[in-house]
């Protein structure tokens, strides 16, 4: 049967799910913990998901690749820090940090994606938007101190939020950086990012494992591997690209709003995690923030 939703409902269904595997990916990260080693997980995941883009690509890719071929040590560091990078930080916080906090830190991406862009694109912000940055980071250092005032004036911070903020960054600079990508069809880009990404994922498996700290697989790991292929590194990437295609990139961005709502969610129903009153609070900060910046949005954007 064909489909005959209108294009606008079809965006909004395919970035909800791309939102909700995102999500999931936070949870992935704490599920991982004692299954499988981060980097092994990352090498493995980049492995699959290269396999899984060259499949859909490998007849487009030749008449793209003089074009890739010119920006190709670009595309290597996009994939390798915006991805790679990101998600060795994203699975190594897990250890040490809730799934909750991972996913309400990760909220703060399209505000970091804002400051970098009025920092490095000089795009125009609005008072509004300053104090959506203002307290959307708030929230994050509610969540990273625990609402604890005296870990904020001490310094103390849970080692896997920071290194979830860090990530944050990176990969806001990846977002950043798709503004300097090759003009060529978003699979066949991605399929290039993705085997950036996967080049930078082997040095740090074999790291892992000469420092005796590699993993293999689980029964359970081998599931989340699959997991973190299918849905955050395939299905997200397709639908979001999908989803752009059809409404454009400033209004998409707005749906990764719901990433911290359906990581919250997922961990305390599969989980079991408690949702304490520092993680309302900062939730709340982080969407009010981000939903400050959008009413401060100049009317052309």
């Amino acid at each position: 049967m064909a489909d005959t939703a209108p294009p606008s409902d079809r965006a909004y269904l395919y970035l909800t799910v791309t939102t909700l595997c995102f999500g999931l990916n936070a949870n992935l990260s704490r599920l991982a913990v004692g299954e499988i080693s981060p980097m092994l997980l990352v090498a493995l995941r980049w492995v699959a998901t290269v396999a899984l883009v060259l499949a859909l690509t490998r007849r487009r890719l030749p008449a793209a690749w003089p074009v890739l071929r010119d920006q190709w040590p670009f595309l290597i560091l996009m994939g390798t820090f915006g991805l790679t990078t990101f998600n060795a930080l994203f699975y190594a916080a897990g250890h040490s940090t809730s799934a909750l906090n991972i996913g309400i830190i990760q909220g703060s991406i399209p505000i970091f994606v804002l400051a970098g862009g009025a920092l490095l694109h000089h795009t125009p912000v609005r008072a509004l938007r300053f104090i959506g940055i203002a307290v959307t980071l708030s929230g994050v250092v509610i969540v990273t101190t625990q609402g604890v005032w005296e870990n904020l004036a001490a310094l103390v911070f849970n080692r896997g939020d920071l290194f979830m903020l860090v990530a944050c960054l990176l990969y806001a600079g990846y977002s950043l950086g798709l503004r300097y990508a090759p003009a060529v069809d978003s699979l066949v880009l991605f399929t290039a990012i993705a085997t950036g990404a996967l080049a930078g994922a082997i040095p740090l498996a074999i790291a892992e494992a000469a420092l005796g700290e590699l993993m293999w697989p689980t029964a359970t790991g081998w599931l989340i591997v699959v997991a973190a292929t299918l849905f955050p590194s395939f299905l997200a990437q397709v639908l979001y690209i999908k989803g752009v295609a059809i409404i454009g990139p400033g209004r998409a961005g707005a749906f990764l709003n719901l990433v911290p709502i359906f990581a919250a969610i997922i961990a305390v129903v599969f989980l079991d995690e408690v949702f304490a009153l520092h993680h309302a609070i900062a939730l709340a900060l982080v969407l009010g923030g981000i939903g400050l910046s959008e009413l401060g949005r100049p009317a052309s954007r």
